[in-house]
């Protein structure tokens, strides 16, 4: 059978969302602006005191299961959404007995076969996605046997931004098949009784309330909130799911977490809603076979996700998504100085990175020339350096942004940077949160110039969600809003110039300022400082070596001098 309309009665409380200042924003989308990951700016309604209007399609993907799915949506059936604006799509992923749709189930409830050309889980997501029209789409796996109000608590985010991604919250029990039928599951839960089908006491909770209590329920997770985003039961809306690309269907194991850092690369926020709950029947895959599970995810996983754990591991290896992009200008540099700034990077302790090398590579040709005094010389030089290293590309304009890249680095060739440049920049701009760094070089002398430049991609991503027609400055403003913008010296990122450099510096910049007054005084102090601390240790650590690898040569030379 198919159950009664179970649209609950709503009191007429009205919800007024309060919208924050967009700078100079154009078109019908004003939304609140959450900084960082601290949703409570989203004035969420309470329970059965408001009125929905957003449609959702709850996505279920199954492989085999019946007796579990047969209890998923009866507790479906008693949800107090209303039914008119809930679909339910369940996705038959290869079972090898094709499921049939149980007599108790939502109103609007359709069985489809995954589409052909894959399988697993995000396969059959995808497919539930392509097929269904809600827009919301709260994903929820065969084995979540879900209280009353669970579609209900996640959608009210979803009435506030269309930026969010909810969480619901679950518990793992023991799963017997026999006790428990679809009409009573469906009576209980409708009846507000869903706690009271196991026992709280022996269920266990899952490793992700850890994480979302240490960081003050997701609110001061900032960048790292998407870690927790590991599927069974959470929704989004679909310009969302459709801007983050779907699910990546070769991915049969730790889609879930490479599709949250997706969708945090785009800017959204991540809500673990705890209002309600949910039980999962049986115990995960991961508390069974954590060993084989995490043998299995971890080179998946790694080679999409910049931030993954296990990946920060080996800081030795390239992997397919990079942690940064640097976009370093080339025009009218020479081949010494693009060597020395591209060389560093390259080379240093972050081998991990996508270097774009922006210059007029269409000037370059075949044909007759002076090889030793052709205008273009230089940016021949450098291609031909530069082209055998499968990181460095050659641009004639800035690339658009890769989204699934965490940070972007814009940069002039010349200066020479520290071996732990960027990570010494992407390691500033995690502790203090911000969603644009900006490092002054040594001896800059206008603000504007002189200037490394690190974007946190999803800072920007939200900022022009929030703005699309934002740029320069006034996207910068409103970055400084969502994520904030940190400055800091770049005096331990670029190697200090040598005294012949420094005092060239000196003379390019007595047209702009006296050479001599405090700021300048002050910058050739600091390169110098930095200059011989650096010159320090280097004749430290070379004295230590000469010690190891020839024990006995200082008491010869002692000896000597004593003759």
């Amino acid at each position: 059978m198919t159950t009664a309309d179970n649209t609950s009665t709503r009191k007429g409380a009205e919800n007024t969302v309060q919208t924050a200042s967009i700078p100079e924003q154009s078109g019908p989308l004003r939304q609140p602006i959450v900084h960082r990951n601290d949703y409570t700016a989203l004035p969420v309604p309470p329970l059965g005191g408001w009125e929905p209007s957003l449609s959702v399609s709850v996505v279920v993907p199954a492989h085999g299961g019946s007796e579990k799915l047969a209890l998923v949506l009866a507790s479906l059936a008693a949800q107090s959404y209303p039914a008119h604006l809930m679909e339910v799509v369940v996705v038959d992923d290869g079972s090898p007995e094709p499921l049939v749709l149980p007599r108790v189930r939502p109103e609007n409830t359709r069985l489809v076969v995954s589409a052909e050309g894959g399988w697993g889980s995000a396969h059959a997501v995808n497919t539930g996605v392509g097929v269904s029209s809600g827009q919301v789409v709260l994903r929820l796996d065969a084995d979540m046997l879900v209280y009353r109000e669970h579609v209900e608590s996640q959608m009210r985010w979803h009435h506030q931004a269309d930026y969010t991604v909810v969480m619901g919250h679950k518990l793992f029990v023991d799963f017997d098949p026999s006790a428990l039928v679809p009409e009573y599951v469906y009576e209980e839960v409708a009846a507000g009784r869903a706690d009271r089908l196991f026992d709280r006491d022996s269920a266990d909770p899952h490793w992700v309330e850890r994480f979302i209590a240490r960081t003050d329920r997701l609110r001061s997770a900032s960048h790292e909130g998407f870690k927790v985003y590991v599927g069974a039961t959470g929704s989004l809306h679909r310009s969302l799911f459709d801007a983050a690309g779907g699910m990546a269907p070769e991915l049969v194991l730790g889609g879930d977490s490479e599709f949250g850092h997706r969708l945090a690369q785009r800017g959204a926020v991540f809500v673990p809603d705890e209002d309600t709950s949910s039980w999962h029947l049986g115990r995960s895959q991961m508390q069974e076979q954590r060993n084989a599970g995490t043998r299995y995810r971890s080179p998946y996983v790694s080679n999409r996700v910049p931030d993954f754990h296990l990946r920060r591991k080996r800081p030795d290896r390239q992997w397919e998504v990079p942690l940064v992009d640097v976009v370093l200008d080339v025009a009218e540099r020479t081949l010494e100085e693009v060597d020395t700034t591209a060389s560093a990077l390259l080379g240093g302790s972050t081998p991990d990175l996508r270097l774009w090398m922006v210059g007029s590579w269409s000037r370059l040709h075949d044909g007759r020339r002076s090889p030793l005094q052709e205008e273009s010389l230089d940016l021949r030089l450098i291609h031909e350096t530069f082209r055998g290293d499968p990181r460095v590309r050659f641009v004639e304009e800035p690339p658009e942004t890769d989204p699934r890249v965490p940070f972007r680095l814009y940069m002039e060739a010349g200066p020479p940077t520290s071996s732990d440049a960027l990570a010494e920049l992407i390691r500033a701009c995690d502790s203090s949160g911000a969603g644009l760094l900006c490092a002054p070089l040594p001896g800059a002398l206008r603000a504007k110039e002189g200037v490394l430049r690190l974007e946190r991609v999803a800072a920007f991503e939200r900022a022009r969600h929030l703005a699309p027609e934002a740029e320069g400055e006034k996207l910068d403003r409103l970055v400084e809003e969502v994520y904030g913008i940190h400055w800091t010296p770049a005096t331990d990122i670029v190697v200090a110039s040598g005294p012949e450099e420094a005092e060239l510096e000196g003379v390019k910049g007595s047209s702009e300022e006296p050479e001599e007054s405090v700021e300048r005084l002050r910058a050739r102090l600091e390169q110098a400082t930095v200059r011989g601390d650096r010159m320090r240790r280097r004749a430290e650590r070379a004295e230590r070596k000469l010690r190891w690898f020839t024990p006995g040569l200082t008491r010869r030379i002692l000896r000597r001098i004593a003759r």
